[in-house]
């Protein structure tokens, strides 16, 4: 009876992975081979649609300049697009640079800082007419075409576009290691879904959407941690497909550390449970009415455990069945190797190199750096972690004639 038991229980565990790893395996594989963007780099007609950039920043102080400056910089006409800084907690003298620049300086301070608030603030503030408004990270820079593909992706019909989001540097293992990460994602969540016909998931920021849909639906929205989570799920709820644009480069800045590692990812997992839980039934009465996109970004993507989890614990399945279910062995086994097939497929080729090799060593530190957080995660949703970014220029060789 025990025996029988142990598995059950074993062979459910199993099933769950298995249909994990299927899910991501197929969705790499579609992405490589029926990804098509909606716009390419060629010659255009001159661009009409009128840009907001926002850009939330809390105590950004010595990366904001830069980022201030890259974005001025883009290839646009000057007239079809305004940069705002949502400057919160900065220092006197960095309002007063960031003043002498072309661009609108919106001072905000709040009790409790969120993403959410600040761009609602924003909002509020902002009586310029705009067709698109693209939400951009205090650390994030653009490549000099990114508001043109964006641009004609809207001339195309798009009403919520995210952008490809790349790694800024690559300087130390753990940056490697972000930046595998966010590719891996962008060719699974991204690349993957919307080749199938679905919606992308978003990521933060390099998302771009109608200025007055954003500006309602962020009205509507409290949330702190993963606020980009519930803003998918109120564009998707609506009818609307987000559409991937590969080509559009986002530079964002990877974390150099274990610590800023743990913390980041912290905020990650935290709202990740946190709303399977909120949007688990919700999702499912919307697959009931044919919603598939809401289904699968409120259910599926987040049931699914972050990578370097099943990184870590496939290979202790495998273990447990040899120990405890022999029989089942050769069936984990099989679905650990169908993963590590699924990450090589989803990881572009220009990653593998040397400077990956030597950054998986510390693939054990960032496993310990995850299981960690599962300790530590009461009100990590309710409360801003601030990331610290020091990165002021692009440095990262696979993309660098797209930063230049």
């Amino acid at each position: 009876m025990f025996n029988t038991l142990v598995y059950i229980l074993l062979l459910l565990v199993v099933i769950y992975f298995a249909l994990s790893v299927l899910y991501l395996l197929v969705l790499a594989v579609w992405g490589k081979l029926f990804y098509r963007t909606p716009v390419q780099r060629t010659a255009a007609e001159v661009p009409s649609q009128r840009i907001a950039v926002l850009v939330p920043a809390y105590r950004e102080d010595g990366i904001i300049m830069a980022t201030a400056r890259n974005l001025l910089q883009v290839n646009y006409p000057a007239d079809l697009f305004d940069v705002y800084i949502i400057a919160d907690s900065f220092q006197p003298q960095t309002l007063q640079s960031l003043r002498t620049l072309p661009l609108h300086v919106i001072e905000v301070k709040f009790d409790k800082s969120t993403k959410t608030r600040a761009l609602n603030e924003a909002f509020s503030r902002i009586h310029e007419q705009y067709d698109i408004a693209l939400v951009c990270d205090a650390d994030n820079m653009l490549a000099p075409d990114c508001l043109q593909l964006i641009s004609r992706a809207f001339d195309a019909g798009a009403q919520a576009v995210q952008a490809r989001r790349v790694a800024k540097n690559m300087d130390s293992a753990f940056a490697v290691l972000d930046a595998c990460s966010e590719a891996i994602n962008n060719n699974i969540f991204r690349k993957g879904t919307y080749a199938m016909g679905l919606s992308s998931a978003v990521i933060g920021s390099g998302m771009a959407f109608r200025f007055g849909l954003l500006k309602e639906v962020m009205g509507s929205l409290s949330a702190v941690g993963g606020f980009d989570k519930v803003l998918q799920l109120n564009i998707v709820q609506r009818g609307i497909r987000i559409h991937y644009l590969e080509n559009a480069l986002v530079f964002d800045e990877k974390v150099g550390s274990k610590q800023a590692f743990q913390q980041q990812r912290k905020r990650w997992v935290s709202s990740q449970f946190i709303y399977l839980k909120q949007f688990l039934v919700p999702g499912l009465l919307q697959l009931f009415k044919g919603n598939l996109n809401y289904f699968n970004l409120a259910v599926v993507n987040n049931l699914i455990l972050p990578r370097v989890f099943l990184l870590a614990i496939l290979p202790m399945l495998s273990l447990i069945a040899y120990l405890l279910q022999p029989q089942l062995l050769y069936v984990a086994l099989g679905v650990w190797l169908l993963y590590l097939l699924a990450l090589t497929i989803a990881l572009p080729k220009a990653y593998f190199n040397k400077q990956l090799l030597q950054s998986l060593l510390q693939l054990p530190r960032a496993a310990g750096a995850m299981f960690g957080n599962l300790f530590n995660m009461k009100g990590a949703n309710n409360r801003f972690i601030h990331t610290a970014h020091t990165q002021t220029e692009i440095n990262n060789p696979i993309f660098h004639e797209h930063g230049s």
